[in-house]
């Protein structure tokens, strides 16, 4: 599903009528806009397998390993669901997303999924690197407490541990907020992953949002963005063609050096000069 010139233009012209404010910290942004997920996907080479006229948008990976549901209308927090077919050398596993964790955010996650796995595939690295307070009992929190990470250990049910995101509003004594957003990644999700979704959302820089965009929580801070909204849009469009390289490149069949045809026949002497 190439992307097209009008859906291109589409986004151009939408965040062409908005002054960008910058909007940190990034787990109460809000959701922005979810074609930073998609249209990186589809860069990607992905393609729409829902119906058209439905609300519900579901993307399939070229080789229909993953799948991608976006459901605006789920009746569950999840709004965002993947899923990762097993093949014969790896395992299948699953991820969740509710309404308001932000697009970018989220497309720091599936970016990962076209890209080779990265050297560095420590998940707590990141957010440590950014920061937040890393607790002793598998946990870590933002500077603000508001946004908490944990591994949960094993049990009955799982031999792995599996990871739990959640933004929540401030709480009273023991008793915490009522929840904004989680995001969840069960015990088979690659680690690489993992840590990448925690590193776009541990990171300062802020996030664009339009004036009147809906944020997570009204905490949130907005300035004034010294980018102009066609900077927005070039941005989004360098980031495509980023990701649809990326794309081509791991599907290219890597080069091997040619091996010499192997000789038949009975070997005979040199000739004698």
């Amino acid at each position: 599903m190439p992307l097209s010139e009008r859906q291109l233009a589409a986004f151009a012209d939408e965040h062409a009528s908005r002054i960008p404010f910058d909007t940190s910290p990034r787990h109460l942004a809000g959701p922005g806009d979810a074609r930073h997920v998609t249209h990186g996907l589809a860069a990607a080479g992905w393609s729409a397998v829902s119906d058209p006229l439905s609300a519900e948008i579901v993307l399939a990976s070229p080789g229909l390993r993953h799948r991608l549901q976006f459901d605006p209308q789920s009746a569950t927090s999840a709004w965002w669901r993947l899923r990762a077919e097993p093949t014969d050398t790896e395992t299948g596993w699953y991820a969740e997303f509710g309404e308001l964790v932000p697009a970018e955010v989220l497309a720091g996650f599936t970016d990962a999924l076209i890209a080779p796995p990265s050297q560095q595939s420590d998940p707590w690295q990141p957010v440590i690197s950014a920061g937040w307070h890393r607790d002793s009992d598998g946990t870590a929190r933002s500077p603000d407490s508001m946004c908490h990470i944990e591994l949960r250990p094993l049990n009955e049910f799982h031999d792995r541990p599996s990871w739990h995101i959640e933004t929540r509003e401030p709480g009273h004594g023991e008793f915490r907020g009522p929840r904004i957003w989680h995001a969840y990644f069960d015990e088979r999700t690659p680690a690489h992953l993992v840590a990448s979704f925690l590193t776009a959302l541990a990171d300062r820089s802020p996030l664009q949002r339009g004036m009147y965009d809906r944020t997570g929580h009204y905490s949130a801070v907005k300035e004034h963005s010294p980018l102009r909204p066609q900077q927005v849009a070039d941005a989004h469009s360098t980031r495509l063609k980023a990701v649809r390289a990326q794309a081509r490149s791991a599907r290219r069949p890597q080069s091997k050096p040619a091996t010499p045809p192997a000789k038949t026949g009975t070997a005979r002497p040199a000739a004698r000069r």
